[in-house]
């Protein structure tokens, strides 16, 4: 299996300025890539121009142009060029399934922070001084940085990657491993309901509180936002140390805020996957959760709309987003194959409207947000501890249809 480590790196001065460096010139040549494609579509009879092609140009670059495109590794240069290559692929698959494109758009140096190293060796290499107790990872054209490797790595390192987020650097590897140890059999399954009130509801009758991360931070973000609202927008070379420091306040709350969604979310995964052999949850559509409303024109009146009650989907929208329901469920996945439990998702539908005792599925069993009353045996209890129950039948349902 595969398993992703990420440690914060400490360069010198001089090897945070090449560390930019190296982000602005891969990201000009991703730009310069980009450029290619489009005026070959455009301006030769709308030839496409594939990766093969652009990584054969490589060396000439390189020799053109050696104080920044040659001083860099080959392998992720290519890298680079792969990444633009599969922005191209899901933009050819969205359009052939009728999606919204998104084309491939030019990326400003904000916005690439990322540089991949396909394989371990080839132009970087972990720990690169075994011998030395501190710990150093070496990049062709940055020399030995030192890192605080806070956990061991197990395991053959296949990638690496750095990785800048603000001021701050990271690296980040993948390492093959053999079948991690799997946790010793509890004999529980659960089943679990999020929600926005309460985190999540498991069919026991526990809950985990929402912490609410981003609404505890919006009164700060607001303030800095604001605060940086006051500048006009310039480019990055032409900023001020003002409008700099507001910048990356602006970034730092945010990635706070992250970190802290995070946190919690791998805090709860652990201890569901520690305490349960099987789990199922609800197989959530959050981007369809999460849209927009769509507007409402007035069919009397042209360029008028009726109220569509966007205000108020704004506001749950935000709610969906500060809960981080895909992090979480993304992470709880990961953690359970890890210890060999089993996760399975099952359909939502009409979950909290169905009374576990009788069957009985009807809007008016669920009269407020935290109640549950049957209209028709009476049972009563928490709408969410409900759900859950009911999520957790389905999926037992749904391994025995299917055993893995």
């Amino acid at each position: 299996m595969i398993r992703a480590y990420k440690f914060l790196m400490r360069p010198t001065v001089g090897q945070a300025q090449a560390l930019g460096e190296m982000l602005r010139d891969h990201c000009s040549l991703y730009n310069g890539a980009l450029q290619e494609r489009r005026d070959a579509y455009r301006h030769m009879s709308r030839t496409s121009v594939k990766y093969g092609m652009q990584s054969a140009q490589l060396k000439d670059i390189r020799a053109f142009d050696p104080d920044r495109q040659g001083r860099w590794s080959f392998s992720s240069q290519q890298a680079t060029l792969r990444r633009l290559d599969k922005a191209f692929t899901a933009f050819f698959r969205r359009v052939k399934s009728g999606d919204t494109p998104g084309y491939p758009r030019f990326r400003g140096v904000n916005w690439f922070d990322t540089v991949d190293f396909p394989k371990d060796g080839d132009g970087c290499r972990w720990d690169s001084t075994p011998h030395d107790p501190v710990t150093r990872v070496r990049f062709q054209g940055v020399g030995h940085v030192r890192l605080n490797r806070h956990r061991p790595v197990v395991g053959r390192v296949k990638t690496v990657s750095v990785k800048r987020e603000g001021r701050k650097w990271f690296v980040v590897l993948t390492a093959e491993q053999e079948q991690s140890e799997r946790l010793p059999a509890t004999g529980s399954v659960v089943g679990i309901d999020l929600g926005i009130a309460t985190f999540l509801a498991d069919s026991g009758g526990g809950f985990v509180p929402n912490p609410r991360h981003g609404r505890a931070a919006a009164a700060k973000l607001e303030a800095a936002q604001q605060a940086l609202s006051r500048f006009p927008r310039v480019r990055r070379d032409k900023r001020t140390g003002n409008h700099q420091r507001a910048v990356e306040k602006v970034a730092k709350l945010h990635g706070k805020v992250r970190r802290q969604r995070l946190d919690h979310a791998h805090k709860t995964a652990l201890g569901l996957v520690r305490e349960y052999d099987f789990i199922a949850h609800e197989d959530l559509k959050i981007r369809n959760m999460s849209r927009s409303v769509a507007p409402r024109p007035d069919p009397e009146t042209p360029g008028v709309f009726l109220p569509n009650g966007a205000a108020a989907k704004a506001g749950l929208n935000r709610s969906i987003m500060d809960a981080g329901w895909g992090v979480f469920l993304t992470i709880l996945t990961s953690k359970a194959e890890s210890a060999g439990r089993e996760v399975i998702a099952v359909d939502p539908r009409n979950t909290s409207r169905t009374c576990p005792e009788c069957g009985h599925v009807a809007k008016e069993n669920r009269p407020t947000q935290e109640k549950f009353h049957c209209g028709s045996c009476g049972h009563t209890a928490h709408a969410d501890t409900v759900g859950a129950l009911n999520v957790l039948r389905a999926g037992l349902v749904r391994r025995e249809a299917h055993p893995a």
